[in-house]
């Protein structure tokens, strides 16, 4: 997988109670960084060395104003972050860092991103790129919902690779059932399949019937990731299958891991890597995370990620 990497989806700004550790409804101060799932699979993209382009749009305000600047500053890639005028808000996360028992309140009432349009992405160049990331929840709501399955034709018909990260939000749907069809559609189209028990669950409507349909899936695409949290995560192809341990570290809050193990994944397929030693790669990308403060400030350079895998003498396939 060569070329550089497309990421569709959110981009936010995240408020995190201060210091870490303290409840949100105790705290007297909070320090601000770029969230957003698309935003943070680009961050982690970026750090990791790889040139990446966000395509979203964002609101014409202070707060929209911080997401473009923080992406720039990361080395992330904004020409096809849109500006949306009007009363369209940019989402804001209010969240903890604490590893139990953590609070997230998510304000994305009339949220900006949900504005993509097929206009957006027919300005899209695929000349170069790689792979096309997606995130779930950018299918939640038209117009952006039908811009995604649009572009997901063109990019599969420019020989560009498909990647569908699951990312189900609950509150973004009007309903399971409705998430249930859009992403079927968006699964059977994608090359590379990405969710937790969870969201394969919602897919299969029942949360026992979610790893068969991983399975299911796996014999069309290059490749599906299960992940089960603490249990690690079983990569499958149409012949073959693996499991991935996590890595043993002391967290300080949940949020940030699936971003994070997008992006050291994709970011070590385009390295050459293997994908057992790919996926190695995302699971001790996700176990930085969980140790440090935010999500994209979180995200480990390429340096940060060997030492950390070589340190915690953890077995790397090749």
């Amino acid at each position: 997988m060569r070329g550089r990497f497309v990421v569709i989806g959110r981009a936010g700004m995240d408020l995190y109670a201060d210091p870490p550790g303290t409840r949100t409804e105790a705290a007297t101060r909070f320090s601000a960084a770029l969230g957003g799932s698309s935003a943070n699979i680009a961050v982690a993209l970026a750090r990791l060395g790889q040139k990446v382009s966000l395509v979203s749009t964002v609101s014409d305000d202070a707060v929209g104003r911080f997401c473009r600047n923080e992406l720039a500053r990361y080395g992330v890639d904004t020409t096809y972050l849109r500006t949306k005028a009007g009363e369209a808000r940019t989402s804001l996360a209010v969240v903890e860092t604490r590893a139990v028992d953590t609070q997230s309140v998510i304000y994305r009432n009339n949220a900006a991103d949900f504005d993509l349009t097929v206009e957006d992405l027919a300005l899209l160049d695929l000349t170069g790129v790689g792979a096309l990331i997606l995130t779930g929840t950018a299918l939640a709501l038209d117009p952006s919902r039908g811009a995604c399955l649009a572009i997901i034709g063109r990019a599969r018909a420019a020989g560009v690779v498909v990647v569908l990260d699951i990312d189900y939000r609950p509150y973004s749907w009007a309903s399971q059932a409705a998430a249930m069809q859009v992403y079927a559609k968006a699964a059977a189209l994608a090359d590379i399949l990405i969710g937790n028990d969870e969201e394969f669950g919602v897919l299969a409507g029942v949360k026992a019937a979610g790893l068969p349909l991983a399975r299911h899936y796996a014999q069309a695409a290059a490749f599906v990731v299960y992940k089960m949290g603490s249990d690690g995560a079983i990569t499958m192809t149409k012949d073959t299958q693996f499991e991935t341990p996590v890595f043993a570290v002391t967290a300080l809050k949940p949020t940030g891991a699936g971003d994070a193990f997008m992006g050291g994944l994709m970011a070590g397929l385009a390295n050459g890597l293997t994908l057992p030693a790919a996926v190695t790669q995302g699971a001790a990308t996700a176990a930085i995370v969980v140790t440090r403060v935010g999500c994209a400030p979180a995200m480990p350079t390429q340096t940060e990620l060997a030492a950390f895998i070589k340190a915690h003498h953890a077995h790397s396939p090749v």
